[in-house]
């Protein structure tokens, strides 16, 4: 009997050595010639299964081979001591592959662990794994989680301290997770608190920890910078008190309030990626730029876009790309449906930002095309021909020449400088080109009447 206990005993370490190591060979012969109840074995503190430690090293082929060939792990949702199944450690660890293979072996996305009460998406967002965030997501949306659950309510998930997958993410600094959150409709001023307290937003965790890109993300998706948490703290407080500054200068109710991203592109179900990926580089741009105008800053380490080079009019013409006939400044990068009128992605931004959207309203005016004051119903990003992908990349402010489309009539002429004035008004600055323009011509005309006035034959 002893010998028997012993052989066991080896067997068992055997086949966690084998997972650790991922020998295959080894394990496909255990399940051949001897008992698969070993399979069954927990080991450690944690009690974790052959299943738990090949998720966690991202064994991806013993992974697969225990549950597609051991009966025992015909069900993935092994729980260890503190209930947490291998998804939710594969996820932790960022093992992508594993976290696939078990979403397709039918892993429970919705099961919560005893320690605190988290899901697989909340271990994701809290480790800044933005890849098994994603898939997680994808599978949200396939999976009985959305029709039993609803999308929208698993995003915005809480944990036993109240705290959503956005909390977590913002707390400890992973921007890329926040910004996949609040895609996928992560509520941005959720509070974490209970029985009528309030508690804290991701805006005070970002704040509390220093994280700026957070700061930055969250406050482009409409956060109350003015929303205090239970003792009264707004999140300017909370960065005054940890001593970062910079997040600080973000959050001061002072300062001006950084452009959001707009209600309309946020309900376009629609919009591609490429075309939201230009209009996020833009608001970023956009935000940057009013943060260094605040700061007064004249260098940032590079973390303000650097001024364009000028490009002479043979490679505009090489190019074949137009200059934004708004801003004169930019290529045209966003075009807009059904009118087909083209602009550059800061214009864009500006004309769906125009009013500060309202979320309490069910309803929303969709903006007008600044040509033919259509309304917009869609925007697609503009195709690029030859070597301006690469310049536009390189420097996304190049000087072009206007464009022909709206030199034909005057009428378009006027909506064009009307619809910039008040761009202008929006993005507290002024094109180079236009001020200079204005000046000469101010100057021109100033000279032109002092002339007159001075001629001999003209009437006093």
């Amino acid at each position: 009997m002893g010998q028997t206990m012993s052989c066991g005993k080896v067997h068992e370490n055997d086949l966690f050595v084998a997972v650790r190591n991922g020998d295959l060979e080894t394990i496909e012969a255990m399940v051949e010639t001897h008992d698969p109840t070993i399979f069954a074995t927990a080991r450690g503190h944690s009690r974790q299964s052959a299943l738990h430690m090949a998720a966690m090293l991202g064994r991806i082929e013993v992974l697969s081979f225990l549950l597609d060939r051991v009966s025992f792990f015909s069900n993935p949702d092994v729980l260890n001591r503190y209930k947490q199944t291998p998804l939710m450690l594969a996820a932790i660890h960022g093992k992508i592959s594993c976290v696939k293979k078990l979403i397709e072996s039918g892993a429970f996305i919705l099961k919560f662990d005893s320690l605190f009460g988290r899901t697989c998406l909340h271990y994701a967002a809290c480790y800044g794994r933005s890849d098994c965030l994603e898939a997680i997501l994808a599978a949200a949306r396939t999976n009985r989680i959305a029709d039993s659950w609803g999308f929208s309510r698993f995003v915005n998930t809480r944990d036993e301290g109240g705290e959503t997958s956005l909390h977590l993410a913002a707390q400890y600094g992973r921007p890329e997770c926040v910004q996949i959150l609040l895609h996928n409709g992560a509520l941005v001023s959720a509070v974490n608190g209970f029985n009528g307290y309030q508690g804290n937003t991701p805006l005070h965790h970002a704040a509390e920890g220093g994280s700026v890109e957070c700061v930055r993300e969250l406050l482009a998706w409409g956060a109350d910078r003015l929303q205090p948490d239970l003792f009264g703290r707004i999140p300017y407080l909370l960065a005054l008190q940890n001593k970062h500054q910079a997040c600080a200068a973000l959050l001061n109710p002072s300062s001006a309030e950084p452009l959001v991203w707009p209600l309309l592109l946020r309900l376009m179900t629609d919009l591609n990626l490429e075309t939201k990926s230009l209009l996020e580089k833009a608001l970023k741009e956009i935000n940057m730029e009013r943060e260094k105008s605040t700061s007064n800053t004249t260098t940032h380490s590079g973390s303000f876009p650097s001024p364009a080079p000028s490009v002479d009019d043979n490679t505009s013409e090489a190019s074949n790309v137009e200059e934004c006939s708004i801003c004169f400044e930019r290529l045209c990068a966003i075009e807009l449906k059904p009118c087909s009128h083209q602009m550059c992605a800061h214009c864009t931004l500006a004309l769906c930002c125009y009013k500060k959207p309202d979320l309490t309203k069910p309803s929303y005016e969709a903006p007008i095309c600044p040509f033919c004051r259509c309304s917009i119903v869609n925007l697609l990003a503009v195709e690029i021909t030859n070597n301006a992908a690469a310049e536009l990349e390189r420097s996304p402010s190049i000087p072009r020449k206007p464009r022909k489309s709206c030199e034909g009539s005057s009428s378009g002429s006027f909506k064009g400088l009307s619809a910039m004035s008040s761009f202008v008004k929006k993005g507290g600055r002024i094109s180079g080109k236009v001020a200079a323009a204005c000046s000469e011509a101010s100057s021109n005309k100033h000279l032109r009447t002092a002339g007159m006035s001075s001629h001999p034959c003209n009437p006093s």
